[in-house]
């Protein structure tokens, strides 16, 4: 009977890990200086020049379900209304970089 909970047991740890989602491993000190040069022309401290209201303080990250990474990630590299795509001009790493930046300092409240 042991056997058999150890065996079922390593399946579920082995599923588990094959299936999740990878950690992003990102930068958000290397996401401050992309943010700087590509991104701070409409989001300085954090604020939205063309869409006040869709800026990006937590608050309005989870009101319109960008507190997280990847959402934040697939708009930087796709683009949205206003925003322009990235991902033909920004390497994904950088990116992934800028998305980190972006949720510390909304936990930060960009100060």
């Amino acid at each position: 009977m042991k056997k058999i909970i150890s065996v079922l047991l390593l399946g579920i740890t082995i599923f588990t890990f094959a299936f999740s989602s990878p950690a992003l491993a990102a930068n958000a000190a290397a996401g401050k200086a992309v943010f700087t040069a590509n991104c701070a022309q409409c989001h300085a401290g954090g604020k939205n020049l063309v869409n006040a209201a869709k800026s990006l303080k937590k608050e309005a990250l989870e009101k319109y379900g960008m507190y997280s990474a990847e959402a934040i990630i697939t708009q930087i590299t796709n683009g949205k209304g206003a925003m322009p795509a990235f991902g033909k001009r920004i390497k994904t790493e950088n990116i992934e970089n800028v998305a980190a930046y972006v949720l510390e300092q909304a936990d930060k409240n960009w100060k």
